[in-house]
């Protein structure tokens, strides 16, 4: 430990700021400055910025490979599997906002010079589940596009909520609006794999 801050405390604090203002937005100094040490302890505790964003990346990957790697392996048979897996995703991104947040800073060019994220965290996470419910999605169906349609509607969803019947926004804040949401995205993910009769 140097300056009495540990690793582990840049990166939930660092994980909080580039959630927040994105990895363009946060310098080393705004992270010290949460933490109240110079920018020479974030440095040498977790490098410089590219240094600790990756390591925050790493970390956010390895949350949401453990829960859904424990969902892929507790699967029930068939479409069964797709939808406990959605259960898994959706839950996993409601009890982790910061890091739906990491990515949505990413799909809009934040972190541009950092060219290979989607190869190191979203495609294993893509090529497991897709491996896992493969034989429950009808070949007229590409796995890789349902499986991208359930994480951009999850995203949307939790970023900016839906449009009530007459007016405002029903909030992600409300766990009813979450189950009528899971409502939805079941029967979304249900019309996809439900074969032509």
């Amino acid at each position: 430990m140097k300056n009495s801050i540990e690793i582990d405390q840049i990166v939930d604090t660092a994980t909080r700021l580039f959630a927040e203002l994105g990895y363009d937005g946060t310098s080393l100094g705004m992270i010290g400055d949460a933490l109240g040490v110079p920018v020479s302890g974030i440095a040498d505790e977790a490098g410089n910025k590219r240094q600790l964003y990756l390591t925050v990346m790493q970390r956010a990957f390895e949350a949401e490979w453990a829960a859904l790697k424990t969902a892929a392996d507790s699967c029930p048979p068939g479409r069964e599997c797709v939808h406990h897996i959605a259960d898994a995703y959706l839950d996993f991104h409601v009890s982790h906002p910061y890091i739906r947040a990491l990515w949505a800073h990413r799909w809009v060019a934040d972190a541009a010079d950092i060219v290979d994220l989607e190869d190191r965290y979203p495609r294993p996470l893509f090529r497991m589940v897709a491996q896992k419910t493969r034989d429950a999605v009808p070949d007229r169906v590409n796995v890789y596009y349902m499986l991208g349609m359930m994480v951009w509607t999850v995203h949307g969803f939790l970023g900016s909520g839906v449009l009530a019947r007459r007016r405002g926004m029903l909030r992600t804040d409300h766990p009813k609006v979450v189950s009528d949401f899971r409502t939805h995205l079941h029967l979304m993910l249900e019309g996809m794999m439900t074969s032509d009769q």
